[in-house]
């Protein structure tokens, strides 16, 4: 368990933040009115111990409006019990088809050969990187579809029975959604459980920093970025961490500064630089659930 003395180290932010326009309607009004409207979007709860906790926190102490849960990892027992002792936290089912760490993995909720490596993990990446090993990218592994519809029900109806929260679906490394026929997969889902998918043709504007920038230069990036937006509804999009042994062990090829990358998020999530100037641009503080009609 992570203690109080480690929390005080949660350090900053990473690196792709993403602010993105929400629907065209929602964006026209608040340009109409001036408003500014942001969704602060925190990914991965269930991932692991520290991504539970540090989502937590920048729920709590922080501008985290809503989260996005990975019912098949080890940790989502652990999510589901904190994110029902806050039920004011927003939560997104992170439809999760690949498990990206070297050293960590997880797979699916249900007998899914196709989807799976011989160890029985979910492949790590969404198409095959030619830095990789062989075999390690879901698109080129045979996936079936009726195998991909039976696991994806199977996270939405675990996370809606464990969160009573449940508002809407999102994509886990863009998996889920990477091809036409995923898509329309996913958009059938959404409507019969009656749980929006975040709004294609999105708008995306990144922190100027990469994943091995200090927290303090994702920081004063974040408050920059805040400084410049302009009225419309606008998407922020990161996972929080902390710089523990637990994620300090996470990565793979190309991305070993897990840890700290994800310190920074968690800095930036509840740094009063930031809050501050949300505060003095009177920057509204929405939830996904917020953003769509009757829900």
């Amino acid at each position: 368990m992570m203690t109080r003395r480690q929390l005080g180290w949660f350090l900053g932010v990473p690196v792709v933040l993403l602010l993105a326009v929400s629907t065209v309607a929602m964006a026209q009004a608040a340009q109409g009115d001036g408003a500014i409207r942001l969704v602060v979007r925190a990914d991965d709860i269930g991932s692991c111990h520290t991504a539970n906790l540090a989502c937590i926190r920048c729920y709590r102490e922080g501008i985290a409006q809503s989260v996005e849960v990975q019912t098949p990892c080890p940790w989502f027992n652990e999510a589901a019990a904190m994110l029902r002792e806050n039920p004011g936290f927003d939560v997104g089912v992170h439809l999760t088809l690949t498990s990206e760490w070297q050293n960590y993995k997880w797979g699916p909720l249900t007998q899914a050969p196709s989807l799976v490596d011989e160890q029985g993990h979910f492949l790590p990446m969404t198409s095959q990187r030619a830095d990789f090993p062989p075999n390690t990218g879901f698109l080129e592994c045979g996936w079936k579809i009726e195998e991909v519809e039976k696991e994806l029900r199977a996270q939405i109806e675990l996370a809606r029975k464990m969160i009573p929260q449940v508002s809407h679906l999102s994509s886990h490394m863009g998996t889920p959604t990477c091809t036409p026929e995923l898509r329309a997969l996913v958009q059938k889902l959404a409507k019969e459980y009656k749980l929006p998918i975040e709004t294609p043709g999105a708008k995306y504007l990144r922190w100027d920093a990469d994943t091995k920038a200090s927290a303090e230069a994702r920081e004063s990036a974040l408050v920059k970025a805040l400084e410049q937006v302009g009225p419309g509804t606008w998407i922020v999009i990161e996972h929080p961490g902390a710089d523990t042994a637990e994620m300090g062990a996470m990565g793979h090829k190309g991305y070993w500064e897990v840890a700290s990358h994800r310190d920074g998020v968690t800095k930036s999530f509840t740094s009063p630089r930031v809050k501050e100037v949300i505060a003095r641009r009177g920057i509204q503080l929405v939830s996904y659930a917020q953003m769509w009609p009757g829900q």
